[in-house]
């Protein structure tokens, strides 16, 4: 998740910090969907594979994959060989790779990439579904690697195992899958994309992105969206009872610190006019920190999330309108 309009970051990571040493009750940032189940339930995916994925993202050699640096080279070639074993093609003709360039903070112009392919719908005539993670993070900052597992690792092995049963059991809308790069400089990617699309914009009914899905002290994913897009919150609320995480919809309105909504890559498709679910966790002591590493995460909770995020899926892509 980018670090634009995030100075809560240390506070809230104090915060949850504390929570897990206390096992206090969750401070009220959402309504609650679902309690939280405290045993593994057989609704959960088995988070071991996802978090194989995380594994390799962080592996050394990737050096935190910033935008730019031989460490994204090797994350984006890894990821369009785990798009070709799976069978997604490309979205456009030229191949997975759409790059793009951005003049970054220190007015230096940098080319970044985003991936992206395709997975048929049953409806030709259906508009499309935008499901979206970024893979970049922060590189080796002063000597020391910022591994990025749960940012955003962990989202790009939560689209990939969409791209794998979108492969296997299509959707009734057609998805365009997007890997995209540089978010954690801007959301550079996610903008390029929606300026220059593979379809008409007009054909894009909805984005739905992951950013920071795999570990949390209390069970909690957060799904923001429907504040500001009402027409979603109907459709979600069946799909997330008796999950087996904890599901809270939230952090989407009011504006500053604590609303999401223009804070990771689904806020240029907001900007945009297109409707966004945004699936992530808050912060935790070792976001953007070095130590964002594979341990952390547990693939009890990862998994659980996943069967949350298919479970939406599916009811988002039965809905006829989102807005």
């Amino acid at each position: 998740m980018t670090p634009l309009e995030r100075p809560r970051r240390l506070a809230v990571a104090v915060a949850s910090l504390l929570l897990a040493l206390c096992v206090s009750p969750r401070p009220a940032a959402g309504q609650a969907a679902a309690p939280a189940v405290p045993a593994p339930s057989a609704a959960s995916v088995d988070g071991a594979a996802l978090l194989a994925s995380i594994t390799a993202l962080t592996a050394p050699g990737m050096d935190g994959r910033a935008t730019g640096t031989d460490g994204a080279r090797k994350a984006q070639a890894w990821i369009e060989a785990r798009l070709g074993a799976i069978g997604v093609r490309p979205a456009g003709p030229a191949g997975y790779a759409v790059p793009f360039t951005f003049t970054n903070r220190a007015g230096v112009s940098v080319t970044g990439t985003n991936l992206v392919a395709r997975c048929e719908g049953r409806r030709a005539d259906a508009p499309y579904l935008v499901v979206s993670a970024h893979y970049d993070h922060l590189g080796i900052r002063n000597g020391q690697t910022y591994h990025g597992a749960d940012d955003n690792a962990s989202g790009v092995a939560m689209l990939l195992h969409v791209a794998a049963r979108c492969k296997t059991t299509p959707f009734e809308h057609p998805l365009l899958l997007a890997f995209f790069d540089a978010e954690e400089a801007g959301l550079q990617g996610a903008q390029a994309f929606v300026k220059a699309p593979p379809v008409p914009v007009a054909r894009i009914a909805l984005n739905v992105n992951f950013d920071m899905v795999s570990r949390s002290a209390t069970r909690e994913i957060f799904v923001a969206g429907p504040g500001r897009w009402p027409a979603l919150r109907p459709i979600l609320d069946p799909a997330v009872a008796r999950a087996p995480v904890t599901v809270r919809f939230g952090h989407d309105t009011g504006g500053g610190q604590n609303d999401w909504t223009t804070q990771s890559d689904h806020g240029a498709f907001h900007a945009a006019g297109i409707p966004f679910v945004y699936f992530g966790v808050e912060d935790h002591p070792d976001y953007h920190q070095p130590t964002d590493t594979p341990e952390k995460i547990v693939p009890d909770f990862l998994g659980g999330v996943a069967a949350v995020v298919l479970r939406a899926l599916d009811a988002l892509d039965r809905a006829s309108a989102y807005k």
